[in-house]
């Protein structure tokens, strides 16, 4: 990722997505179970605010705490390299699974008619 204002915009693109088309298929999909598509929808919502909270933590030691400025840099770039790795894949396996929650939350109609509108 490129940046931390980067990254917010990323995981907001993709839970609004995501939100999106739950929202839509809770209002226009008959036999769709309602109950889960509405938890569905706030695991993507948890998720996204958990993503952008954690996103927001700085690196804790100045430039004093290290031999030069280059050396700083260095380990505050893989620090944050390695942060935003860590919220990238927990956001990822948290959307997913709400996804899996809303897919089984369809009924067999609607996902058939998915995967022909996919394949297409």
């Amino acid at each position: 990722m490129a940046n931390k204002r980067e990254f917010k915009k990323y995981v907001d693109a993709l839970g609004a997505a995501a939100c999106d088309e739950m929202m839509y298929s809770f209002y226009t999909v008959e036999g769709a179970d309602k109950d889960a598509i509405s938890k569905a929808i706030e695991k993507v919502l948890l998720a996204t605010n958990k993503a952008r909270m954690n996103s927001n933590i700085f690196f804790d030691r100045g430039v004093k705490a290290f031999a030069d400025r280059k050396e700083y840099s260095k380990a505050k770039d893989a620090f944050f390299k390695a942060l935003f790795e860590k919220v990238s894949k927990e956001f990822s396996e948290e959307v997913n699974e709400a996804l899996k929650e809303f897919n089984a939350a369809l009924p067999a109609e609607e996902k058939e008619k998915n995967k022909a509108a996919v394949a297409e």
